[in-house]
């Protein structure tokens, strides 16, 4: 197993897809362990298609997972909330955490029960994160939560004010212990279910796409859907 501990905590680039997913005691994937992937670009495609993650941490002697956002940088994952929030305190303070990802392609249907299942890749970093308190750190990674869910949104709206900047609280988790797991495929039948069973079999795609644009009803009548929402919307029949 490679050892990761001198590793920087945001390595970019080619430097950071080149260093392996190495396993160790808590990321090892043991059921279903030929899905196991070991080429970190792995975990930076799957982080950077998906918006949300579930952050878990034990507080006060029991388990709780929130869903967030987040914001990636190199090797470095940013979570943020209030700085009230109870897990973000805990979290601070020094315990360890656990933050998963997951994004469903498509339900497999087999000839049997037992052989249901999903195509789907998902990560689960292990790690203690880090308070992040240099403020052009935190004002950065702000930036990449904001860009990672609405791109173009930093530059175009009203940026954090200090009251606001105060009022929330950041964290740094480093990728260096992950383990990435995917499915892909039809269903793995039995071979007697192959000559048995008749049943349809094989594989429904499922696929995120976006929907119309939804205007705030304050705004002015007529007010364009700025391009940097406009691209992400579906396209219609004529293909604009």
């Amino acid at each position: 197993m490679t050892d990761l501990s001198q590793a920087p905590d945001t390595v970019r680039g080619s430097a950071a897809t080149a260093v392996p997913l190495s396993p160790t005691s808590r990321s090892t994937v043991r059921r279903g362990a030929k899905r196991a992937q070991t080429e970190r670009a792995q975990l930076y495609e799957l982080l950077d298609s998906c918006l949300i993650c579930h952050f878990g941490i034990v507080r006060d002697g029991a388990p709780v997972i929130l869903p967030t956002g987040y914001g990636r940088s190199g090797d470095t994952l940013y979570l943020h909330g209030s700085t009230g929030s109870a897990s973000l305190v805990a979290a601070s303070g020094g315990a360890p955490i656990s933050v998963a990802v997951t994004r469903l392609d498509g339900v497999v249907y087999a000839r049997s029960v037992f052989h249901h299942s999903m195509n789907y890749a998902s990560a689960v970093i292990h790690g203690v994160p880090r308070v992040v308190d240099d403020p052009d750190e935190k004002v950065e990674a702000l930036r990449l939560l904001t860009e990672h869910i609405a791109p173009g949104s930093w530059s175009n709206t009203r940026l954090p004010t200090r009251k606001e900047l105060a009022a929330t609280s950041v964290i740094a988790v480093s990728l260096r212990e992950a383990a990435v797991k995917m499915r892909s495929g039809p269903p793995g039948d039995d071979d007697e279910d192959l000559v048995t069973h008749r049943e349809w079999a094989g594989v429904l795609p499922l696929h995120l796409a976006w929907g119309e644009p939804e205007p705030c009803p304050l705004l002015p009548a007529g007010a364009p859907v700025p391009e940097r929402v406009a691209m992400r919307a579906p396209l219609d029949a004529a293909g604009r």
